[in-house]
């Protein structure tokens, strides 16, 4: 068995200011901001906050100066670190504005945390490429203006051959049926989206042909291993510590004790993952470990929940804990499939560890 090791995680010093600047921010923006909205996390949407967040600097603050970000650290962003100088000028500086939403077009109908098994096939013709195929789960497809669409432009002995990516105009291209999903709480988050011989002109593809499977998996180690993927229940949290903070017993403060503890642990492999991308560094991995631990964790707090407190869910009602407890318990059961189910992650952390 191979052994694998997080980095340290880099110093925070040289973020106190800005960690403080944001603290104040959020103390005010979101001082009115009922704990059921906080619940939403992952699904909640709101294009105003961004390019509030935008205004502050705060969604580019990682770009270059001259596509209107802060360079504060290069960590490559796909379109920065694949796209043509053109898709750059047209595409960057919108997002540190907040003036763009993107989804993903990963996983399919027949294949879903397999990416390997995409079916999706871009053809090349004449000025570009003609897209068939159906993507599933793509989160907030209905209201996004572009897509990163995940496919297969050629054949290939190499099973992670032939496939590419693209940038996809949702709202300037023909022939793209969104249709929504609706999940277990009866929210609109999810689509399925049908490209029935969509064209894409040439400038649309993204990166180099053919490497679309090395980009993907560089993506999905900064989205596996950053902070959402152990906070999606951080609002129950919160409120189970407001209910307890004044009279807990010593089993219930213990139990948070422990919870406490574990976020710490995840919060720092997180940091530690951030760091080493920093660092040109390709922890896939570790992003997968992170991925798994993260929402092991975020899933069980329901469960600790009402371990701790006598109090039954109840959705939508004006006790704050019990409409929480109610969204989250409706909403764990897709932590463990976004980003990567974890029969997938956990087959590539034994691969990294020489198991497999």
């Amino acid at each position: 068995m191979t052994l694998t090791a997080f980095s340290p995680p880099p110093p925070g010093a040289d973020y106190d200011d800005l960690r403080q600047e944001v603290r104040a921010f959020l103390a005010d923006e979101l001082a009115d901001f009922p704990p059921i909205k906080r619940a939403q996390s992952w699904n909640g949407f709101s294009r105003d906050f961004s390019r509030k967040l935008a205004q502050r600097g705060w969604v580019g603050m990682t770009f270059p100066k001259e596509y209107g970000g802060h360079a504060r650290s290069a960590l490559g962003p796909l379109i920065l670190a694949k796209g043509t100088d053109d898709q750059k000028r047209r595409i960057v500086p919108r997002i540190a504005a907040g003036e763009l939403c993107f989804c993903i077009g990963m996983s399919e109908p027949d294949s879903g945390s397999d990416l390997a098994a995409t079916r999706t096939m871009a053809t090349e013709v004449d000025g570009g490429f003609r897209i068939n195929g159906t993507k599933v789960w793509t989160t907030y497809a209905h209201v996004a203006d572009y897509m990163i669409l995940f496919c297969r432009t050629g054949k290939s002995d190499d099973r992670h051959g032939g496939m590419s990516q693209f940038l996809v105009d949702l709202k300037a291209t023909d022939n793209i049926q969104i249709t929504p999903i609706i999940d277990l709480g009866g929210e609109h988050h999810f689509n399925q989206v049908v490209f029935d011989d969509t064209f894409l002109p040439s400038d649309a593809l993204l990166g180099e042909k053919g490497e679309g499977w090395s980009q993907v998996m560089s993506e999905l180690a900064f989205e596996r291993s950053g902070p959402e993927r152990f906070l999606s229940s951080f609002a129950l949290i919160e409120e189970l510590i407001r209910l307890l903070r004044d009279d807990a017993t010593e089993a219930q403060q213990a139990e948070i004790g422990r919870l406490s503890a574990h976020l710490m642990v995840l919060r720092q492999m997180s940091r530690s993952v951030a760091g080493m991308l920093n660092e040109g560094e390709n922890p896939s991995l570790q992003a997968a470990i992170v991925k798994d631990l993260g929402a092991l964790f975020e899933q069980d707090i329901p469960r600790l929940a009402r371990s701790l407190v006598s109090r039954p869910a109840v959705p939508g009602g004006s006790d704050s804990y019990a409409a929480v407890l109610a969204y989250t318990e409706l909403a764990v059961p897709s932590f463990s499939l976004r980003g990567g189910t974890r029969e997938i992650l956990r087959g590539i952390i034994a691969r990294g560890l020489g198991l497999r």
